[in-house]
């Protein structure tokens, strides 16, 4: 069996690229990314298109002006999709980021292929819709989805053979929408954990966590909300991660016990996730974060809301909480009682541990998703 996998940016594409490579599967890696900063492993197979990359790039520096940005990434994405299809080979499956690839869709199906959409998040009309709906709740303009962004996604999904989702939560959304339940199949992200584990906590301060985009689809104001209602020893929150328009004016009026400490890079967040008594995803729509997973592998319980993946990963109450979206009151409920309860959050943070090394890493992941490539074949 011979696979393709075309990612312009990283995403966990690339740690799927390295399991097939690793089982002999994988044929070519196309993306976006000059070999240089590919996994040493990858760098035979890979072929590089970076001028698309560069795009990308420009257009995040461009939040100031989300119409030129949304321009920028479809014309980034749009390109690097036609130079992926013009340098393709033959593929048994060929497995491709949703959004980018439905050029390389076609060349694939036409050189033989079975046809693989990886869709990180929820249905996009979904998204759309939920997303749509807090800027509204927030009283903050949207800005839709790009139309045709959403009719190059419907296409993708309709055209391939096979949608791949990280979690139930993304897989009801596409059932919702009418897209048959054999179509998609769910493989939960892993995680590293060589790259995650326990450092030692340096201080008593019973300290929040939450790592991701400052952004209103993250659910950022009800987790600010939901601290101000707690009461008792002193505490923190550190918020960590880019922000958007939207949040950059909360962001510069917090409260005296709340941090934002802008980006960190992949590599230097165990030691930042070791420093934290518990981690936050108050997610609105989150198809899976991978963030719960590496908070869990350094030892602290997570606090997600059922639209983030967490059910695929843990179960409420023993590793962790599963709360409502929209609920500062469900996520401080869950705050105070670990607070008040330094014997439950211990308890919880070794039961987190034990539970995502059981799990296992990016291996099992790769597992699964041989074993489906080949059962996609066999049909």
């Amino acid at each position: 069996m011979n696979i393709g996998i075309s990612a312009l940016t990283r995403f966990h594409m690339f740690d799927l690229a390295s399991e097939m490579e690793a089982r002999g599967l994988l044929g070519n890696l196309y993306t976006g990314y000059p070999k240089s900063r590919l996994p040493e492993s990858l760098r035979k197979q890979s072929v590089c298109r970076p001028l698309p990359l560069m795009g990308i790039a420009a257009a995040r520096r461009c939040s100031a002006f989300p119409a030129l940005q949304g321009d920028l990434f479809r014309a980034s994405t749009c390109a690097f999709d036609a130079a992926a299809a013009r340098a393709l080979k033959p593929h048994d499956v060929f497995i491709a980021l949703s959004g980018q690839s439905i050029r390389s869709f076609r060349r694939a199906k036409e050189l033989g292929a079975r046809i693989v959409c990886e869709r990180g998040s929820s249905h996009i009309l979904f998204q759309d819709r939920i997303l749509r709906e807090e800027h509204e709740l927030q009283g903050l303009p949207y800005r839709p989805i790009d139309p045709r962004v959403i009719d190059q996604e419907l296409e993708e999904y309709e055209f391939c053979d096979q949608i791949n989702v990280p979690s139930t939560f993304a897989a009801d959304t596409f059932c919702e929408m009418g897209v048959p339940q054999a179509k998609v199949f769910l493989n939960p992200y892993g995680v590293s954990l060589s790259l995650f584990r326990p450092h030692q906590k340096n201080d008593t301060v019973f300290r929040i966590l939450y790592v991701g985009n400052m952004s209103v689809q993250k659910g950022i104001t009800y987790l600010i909300e939901a601290v101000t209602q707690l009461s008792g020893r002193s505490l923190e929150l550190w918020l960590i991660g880019p922000a958007d328009k939207d949040t950059e004016p909360m962001l510069r009026n917090l409260p005296s016990n709340m941090r934002y400490l802008g980006y960190k890079s992949r590599e230097g967040l165990a030691a930042y996730y070791s420093q934290a008594s518990v981690f936050v995803l108050p997610s609105i729509q989150d198809g899976f974060a991978t963030v719960q997973a590496q908070a869990m592998a350094c030892g602290i319980p997570v606090i997600a809301t059922t639209n983030t993946g967490a059910a695929d990963l843990f179960e409420d109450g023993p590793e962790g909480y599963i709360v409502p979206i929209r609920s500062p009151e469900a996520i401080a409920d869950r705050l105070q009682r670990l607070m008040d309860d330094p014997a439950l959050l211990r308890h919880m943070s070794e039961n987190a541990l034990k539970r995502v090394q059981s799990i296992g890493g990016w291996h099992e992941y790769g597992e699964r998703a041989a074993k489906q490539c080949q059962l996609l074949l066999a049909s």
